[in-house]
């Protein structure tokens, strides 16, 4: 998600839609002007984050209690790496434990005994339009990870991109990943219906856009060779139920809590997909100097 969202763009366009077939004048300008005060309100109630997430990236064992800091001639039977914004990155956390990241790699260490190596690229800010650029700062670093989990959207919605680039974007990115035999797994957009400092009916509006965005990125993953995760379907309700609980201070990104959540739903066929991945000869075993990059 965004650091601070652009909701001018977003307000506007949101005017230019829910007004179109009535008549102008008065009532249109008058709506406008409502949409851009509630723009404003939201902007200013959630403010602009310019925290550092904490640093999460390491080695990760089953129970171990922090990380090995990653190091020329260590080994990592499977590689995890995390592309997307600032959800990703794990903007809203206080320590790296609650990075979604830690918990797919911790729960990637606990459930198979593995040693994980945990790479983070996201960035905060960033929209679909950035993530080749995350793709290519993998493939100058070393080697593809053998997973890869994206997180993307939330600010192509505020940013009022059109849906269908962005879905094709990911789909790119995807792509890349899976020809340099990396599994994918895709958090698809979140459902902005459920950020309370978004007064309606703005809100209304986003969570729509949301929506959409959500399904054809689950139509262009699939068609990449990736696996969908819907996280706006699934989170959505326990958001809404409690988002004192699940929100961080400033309203919009995750909370420890909220993070926990996510990766209960990303986990499961992140491992689904690693196993089908595995050849009969067991897991892959890293060592990232004596391996080519490859795209």
């Amino acid at each position: 998600m965004a650091g601070r969202i652009g909701w001018k763009t977003a307000a506007a366009t949101t005017a230019a839609t829910v007004l179109a077939g009535s008549g102008a004048g008065t009532a249109s300008w008058a709506a406008y002007r409502l949409l851009m005060t509630q723009a404003g309100i939201a902007r200013g109630v959630i403010g602009r984050d310019t925290s550092k997430p904490p640093e999460a990236d390491g080695l990760y064992t089953a129970g171990c209690g922090a990380p090995q800091p990653w190091r020329a001639g260590l080994r990592a039977q499977t590689h995890l790496m995390i592309f997307g914004d600032s959800t990703a990155a794990g903007v809203g956390c206080l320590t790296a434990d609650e990075v979604l990241g830690v918990r797919l790699a911790r729960g990637l260490a606990d459930a198979t005994g593995q040693r994980i190596r945990l790479s983070t690229k996201a960035i905060s800010g960033a929209t679909s339009k950035g993530l080749a650029g995350q793709v290519d700062a993998m493939f100058v670093a070393g080697p593809p990870p053998d997973a890869a989990v994206i997180l993307i959207g939330a600010n192509d919605i505020t940013k009022k991109h059109s849906i269908g680039a962005s879905a094709r974007r990911l789909s790119a990115a995807v792509a890349r990943l899976r020809r340099a035999e990396s599994v994918v797994v895709v958090g698809t957009c979140p459902n902005l219906g459920t950020v309370g400092a978004i007064p309606q009916p703005l809100r209304t509006v986003v969570q729509s856009w949301s929506v959409r965005l959500a399904k054809a990125q689950t139509a262009a993953t699939l068609a990449a060779g990736g696996r969908p995760v819907a996280m706006g379907h699934l989170l959505a309700p326990d958001f809404l139920a409690a988002p004192e609980l699940l929100f961080a201070a400033d309203g919009f990104h995750p909370s420890a809590a909220g993070y926990e959540l996510a990766a209960t739903q990303l986990l499961p066929p992140l491992l689904a997909a690693l196993h089908e991945s595995t050849p009969a000869s067991g897991p892959r075993t890293r060592d990232v100097d004596s391996i080519r990059t490859r795209e």
